[in-house]
């Protein structure tokens, strides 16, 4: 089927774009709307024009499929489109039947007309992936809409629903019914009183004081945009429509969006658009694959986890037992629940009647029995192979034929205990992250035996619980743990070699990153990392470790849960307060291993930092434990607080230019102190510099 068609009805000509999902404005649609409004302007017979969509949308905007193709740049663009509906002499009328966005949008406000349907999400969202509309959109609105909400439509990228700009310009008519046969009957009838065309850019930005207006937004938006360009060019070019004609402002609108194309900020956060659509493709599990019915869920473990876990099902009207073995562990567990889903309430994020019905979701149980007819059943027990052994068994005992078993190891080897039972193909990790009812991030592990169906149905169930998931197979830690550990240890090389927690932490923190390794190391308990180092000592004894973090958790000093860590920390409280204690610690394990500390720059924390992940990061993709690059730098965007502006470590490592990487990879390689043959760069970075490609190709 084309993608434009078109159908008249008497002396209206309906133009209808067709390029599901969101008829997004790809090159074959932008060539059939000039053509099928050409030929409309071209027939006498033809009165006038109505532009809609097909389903649910009237355009989403760009096509995001051609982002990386030559077409995408192929003319006719869409300010080109945009300028032929300026100069039309029959009226155009936009039916705005659903999504109407970015560039989609710029679309609507280009015709001379618009009805509307309530309910259509109406949004500029370019601000998100560092850009501004870049074809009239901050021209535009404002003379429809105000200056005011124009400019904090566009600053915030935020939709806003239709019939909230009942009344202003913007919609000329709203219907309940089919909004194609209300466009056509409204063209029928300024057909009929000889109103013609009426163009958008004729129109002038209505305030009483803009000056001080814009500069108060100024003010605003410079301090809450942070490292991101975008919010105040957009505020500049969204300017430029009340202080300068329409024809300068719109030349000063493409300039500044030609200028954010260049940033770093926009390079990143248009890297992570894709990357993250990128994530939820499997390639040898096709889009049809058939998925199992996942109508209701059973958790074991109602701790922080699992009842996190919980509460992500609970939230998507998801029925969900949850198990534990001690009446009073299960009472705990279900109370916690209950209080978060009140404390939202009492803030106003949910309504009161929410909280009883995700709570008359929730079926608290100490029997196995209990859970026999689940069909997705969460593992979420304490981190040991011997425990999971037991859990499983019973579940392979217990669990309907065709349920889904999974596991939350955040590092066990889930081929092992797919081993347990008799059914492995059923069986899969779902790392989600603390606390999982907020992190956005799934960390799905695919074992050797895991079932195609499977994964396709946990994909789904990810996107109903509103997380991101990207697929890793089976090692120790997976993705982002296996490289979260050379990014630790680094960090405590750091320390014996000079640098004080704290200094790595800031450091660290002024670059981007959330929270610091040590800080990071407080929160989630510093004895999980010394449990696993005790592991490593005997699995991998040729891998060196720092002791320091160990002499740390000897003296009971295991974070925020025991009031002293790295840092101390004042009962009640979370924040860290440098504490002596430590850097006496530090000084007396230096002197043991016979180090003499050296000034360390914020820059070599960084960079040695950062660095190892990204050169654990393409090991990984080497070993085949992820699919890709970028499934890479979603999971460090989602779960790991990496910077969002800095796009992940591979990335990263891209905008620094990866022959650079290379040459800092083999400094930090003659520094004994630092694991030279960790340094050694991974032979994906060393050949794609060598070639000159990014790791993202």
């Amino acid at each position: 089927m084309s993608v434009v068609t078109t159908e008249k009805r008497g002396a209206i000509t309906v133009v209808v774009m067709n390029n599901p999902p969101v008829n997004g404005l790809g090159y074959d649609l932008r060539v059939g709307v000039v053509e099928a409004v050409e030929a409309a302007m071209a027939d006498a017979a033809v009165k006038a024009v109505v532009l809609t969509g097909t389903g649910k949308s009237f355009s989403g905007g760009a096509d995001i499929r051609e982002f990386t193709s030559p077409k995408s740049g192929m003319a006719p663009n869409l300010r080109a489109i945009i300028a032929m509906f300026d100069n039309c002499q029959k009226p155009i009328v936009a039916a705005i039947n659903g999504v109407c966005m970015g560039g989609g949008l710029e679309l609507a406000l280009a015709c001379h007309y618009r009805v509307g349907q309530p309910n259509a999400p109406i949004a500029l969202p370019e601000v998100k992936i560092g850009l501004l509309p870049g074809a009239g959109g901050t021209q535009r609105l404002p003379r429809l809409i105000g200056l005011e909400h124009a400019l904090n439509m566009i600053v915030s990228g935020a939709a806003i629903p239709s019939q909230m700009f009942k009344g202003s310009p913007l919609f000329d008519d709203f219907t309940e019914g089919n909004v194609v046969d209300a466009a056509v009957a409204f063209a029928e009838k300024i057909v009929a009183e000889g109103k013609g065309v009426r163009r958008v850019r004729d129109l002038k930005v209505k305030h009483p004081d803009a000056p001080a207006f814009l500069q108060f937004a100024r003010n605003m938006v410079r301090g809450s945009a942070g490292p991101f360009p975008a919010p105040m060019k957009a505020l500049e070019a969204v300017a430029g429509a009340a202080t300068m004609s329409f024809d300068a402002g719109d030349a000063h609108e493409l300039e500044l969006f030609k200028a954010l194309m260049q940033t770093p900020e926009s390079r990143a956060l248009r890297h992570f658009f894709m990357a993250e659509r990128a994530a939820s493709k499997i390639p040898d599990v096709p889009d049809d694959t058939p998925v199992r019915p996942v109508k209701s869920v059973a958790v074991i473990g109602a701790g922080t986890m699992g009842g996190g876990i919980a509460m992500n099902f609970l939230n998507a009207g998801v029925p969900v037992t949850i198990l534990e073995m001690k009446q009073e562990a299960l009472e705990k567990g279900v109370g916690i629940i209950r209080k978060n889903y009140e404390n939202s309430a009492k803030k106003g994020r949910m309504k009161p009647d929410d909280v009883e019905k995700r709570m008359g979701l929730l079926k608290p149980t100490l029997s196995y029995d209990d859970i026999k007819d689940a069909d997705l059943v969460i593992e979420a027990v304490f981190e040991d192979m011997g425990v999971k052994e037991q859990v499983f068994k019973k579940l392979d005992e217990v669990m309907k034929q065709g349920a889904i078993l999974a596991s939350n190891t955040s590092t066990l080897d889930v081929d092992k205990i797919a081993a347990f039972t008799k059914r492995p193909q059923d069986v899969v990790g779902l790392h989600f992250f603390s606390p999982a009812n907020v992190m956005k991030l799934l960390e799905v592990v695919r074992g050797k035996a895991t079932a195609k169906d499977v994964l396709a149905t946990v994909m789904k169930a990810a996107k109903t619980i509103k997380k991101t998931a990207a697929v890793a197979g089976v090692c120790d830690g997976f993705i982002g743990n296996r490289m979260i550990e050379q990014y630790s240890r680094q960090a405590m090389f750091l320390v014996e070699e000079g640098a004080s927690p704290q200094q790595v932490d800031k450091a660290l923190e002024k670059w981007g990153m959330a929270m610091g390794p040590f800080r990071m190391g407080d929160l989630a308990g510093n004895d999980v990392g010394w449990l696993i180092r005790k592991r490593r000592y005997v699995e991998k004894p040729d891998v060196t470790y720092s002791r320091v973090a160990d002499r740390l958790c000897e003296m009971g000093r295991y974070g925020q849960k025991t009031g002293a860590g790295w840092y101390r920390y004042e009962p009640g409280k979370r924040d860290p307060i440098a504490d002596p204690v430590v850097d006496k610690l530090v000084e007396d394990y230096r002197k043991e291993i016979g180090v003499t500390p050296r000034q360390i720059s914020d820059e070599e924390i960084v960079q040695r930092c950062i660095f190892a992940l990204t050169n654990e990061g393409a090991r990984i993709v080497e070993d085949g434990i992820a699919m890709r690059a970028s499934d890479i730098d979603v999971i460090y965007l989602t779960g790991y607080g990496f910077p969002v502006h800095r796009g992940g470590p591979m990335h990263y490592a891209d905008e620094v230019g990866l022959a650079n990487v290379v040459r800092i990879m083999r400094g930090f390689a003659r520094n004994p102190k630092a694991d030279p043959k960790f340094w050694e760069p991974a032979k994906m970075i060393a050949e794609r510099a060598q070639a000159g490609k990014p790791l993202s190709a």
